[in-house]
């Protein structure tokens, strides 16, 4: 019975939210990739390596002031708020501390909970660094909401978008090396997950890493999610269908890589009802990256547990 009640308010809450992630999409109906414009883009890509489409160009005017470090993105979006990369800092008491990248969930309602993170952390001797990621929170453009542009059925947006994120998210590394951290840390939360196990692919002194519902399955994501149903009817009118961008996926899909740092510090944290990041896809990514830890939470895609759960989990890395 008791899991029966879990079951039914994690999909109760999961479908809200889902509903209010297809309105958003529907807002931006207008903005679907034609084929070609998604074949076009694919074969630019299919070729590169990850090293390549993710290349970290030197920061352009670094600015720090007021608890902020921003610059000028190297991957213009067209969008004025969106082209300055901007990441909320929390430095440690002392130099050199350690620091922790908090990647925040696509349309991430507040910052309170991740500012309440940042704080526990300070206490413990870490710095924290909390990214804008691409269309988000600051980074917004005008007359849209928090997150809206970057899942759409704008399916080469949506790439770029991520491959934003990523590429500063190394500058943003390479900035705080210059200031004397040694050593990094990662916890992301489902889309911030999926950009931090991009991430992972690619940089490698994190001492633990966490992701907690991490999208990873990319097909799903786009054919199978019950929030991207919007999305699938507007693809499906300009002729998109499953598998096209399987060439992609190389480059984008969390299954398609192993992170260079120890895979015994890394913990994958699943909802039991989740139907957004399912159960099955983060059994799978564990089992591909031999070494970590799959914890498993009762609730759906969408709530507070999973993270605290995942906090407590990280706990021995810490210190």
């Amino acid at each position: 019975m008791r899991r029966l009640v879990e079951k039914t308010a994690s999909w109760g809450m999961d479908g809200a939210m889902c509903g209010m992630m297809n309105i958003l999409q529907w807002r931006r109906r207008a903005d679907s990739t034609t084929k070609k414009e998604l074949q076009d883009y694919l074969e630019a890509c299919s070729s590169m390596s990850r090293e390549e489409y993710f290349r970290m160009p030197a920061v352009t005017r670094p600015r720090q002031r007021d608890g902020w470090i921003q610059w000028d993105t190297p991957l213009p979006s067209g969008f004025p708020e969106n082209d300055c990369a901007r990441v909320r800092f929390y430095p440690a008491a002392r130099k050199g501390a350690p620091v922790l990248l908090l990647l925040h969930a696509l349309m991430s309602a507040s910052d309170v909970g991740y500012r309440r993170v940042a704080a526990t952390f300070n206490k413990r001797g870490w710095s924290v660094a909390f990214p804008h990621l691409p269309y988000h929170y600051s980074r917004t453009p005008k007359k849209m909401m928090n997150g809206e542009l970057a899942i759409t059925a704008d399916l080469v947006r949506n790439a770029e978008g991520l491959r934003q994120g990523v590429v500063e998210l190394r500058q943003l590394m390479a900035i705080l090396r210059t200031k004397g951290a040694g050593e990094f840390a990662l916890i992301g939360t489902s889309y911030g997950g999926w950009t931090g196990a991009l991430l992972s692919f690619l940089e490698h002194d994190f001492r633990f890493m966490a992701l907690v519902q991490p999208i990873v399955n990319v097909e799903k994501a786009i054919w199978e999610n019950p929030g991207a149903s919007s999305m699938r009817t507007f693809l499906r009118a300009r002729g998109h269908a499953p598998n096209q961008t399987s060439r992609h996926f190389h480059l984008i899909s969390p299954l398609h890589g192993i992170p260079l740092c120890n895979p015994d510090r890394i913990i994958i944290t699943a909802g039991l009802y989740d139907r957004v990041s399912p159960l099955v896809d983060l059994k799978l990514l564990t089992r591909q990256w031999k070494g970590s830890r799959l914890l498993r939470v009762r609730q759906g895609h969408f709530g507070y547990r999973a993270l605290r759960e995942t906090l407590k989990a990280v706990e021995p890395f810490v210190d």
